[in-house]
């Protein structure tokens, strides 16, 4: 074999082997991307079915509900338009507080939000660009509706 033809089947293999890589990268990412909807795009169906996302919103206060074996609660999420009911089984971040911002990971099933995740808003002042226009839709939505 000539020198020329080793050349082009090393730079062949190694062209395969960037492939198969860039594939396997790209595939692993797009299996562990979890996208952001608010209660409002989970309700008019936009959210995956079978399949994990994060729901953000504030907590609606007096909805926290604990259940006697101390790990179980439930809570509702709202964007000022749509609340959804999440249940979550473990122990909430110590940022969590009912009138606050929230992000929760989970799937929703049954008209329940189901966590697996719960991260509470870690500043005041602080709120993701996605749930921030969630929110502003939302209050522009509900001041449309008084008029």
């Amino acid at each position: 074999m000539s020198p020329r033809r080793k050349r082009i089947f090393w730079i062949a293999g190694a062209l395969i082997t960037l492939a198969l890589v860039t594939f396997f990268v790209v595939n692993a990412f797009r299996q562990n991307l979890v996208f952001f909807y608010s209660p409002t795009q989970i309700i008019n169906g936009e959210a995956p079915h079978g399949r994990a996302f994060r729901l953000g919103g504030m907590v609606v206060d007096k909805s926290l509900i604990r259940a006697g074996d101390g790990v179980s609660i439930r809570f509702t999420v709202t964007d000022t338009d749509k609340n959804i009911p999440v249940q979550f089984r473990g122990l909430l971040p110590d940022l969590f507080k009912e009138g606050k911002g929230v992000v929760a990971e989970g799937s929703w099933e049954n008209g329940i939000f189901t966590a697996t995740e719960v991260l509470a808003k870690h500043d005041e002042n602080y709120m993701p660009p996605e749930a921030q226009d969630a929110v502003n839709k939302a209050h522009q939505k509900a001041a449309d509706k008084k008029t």
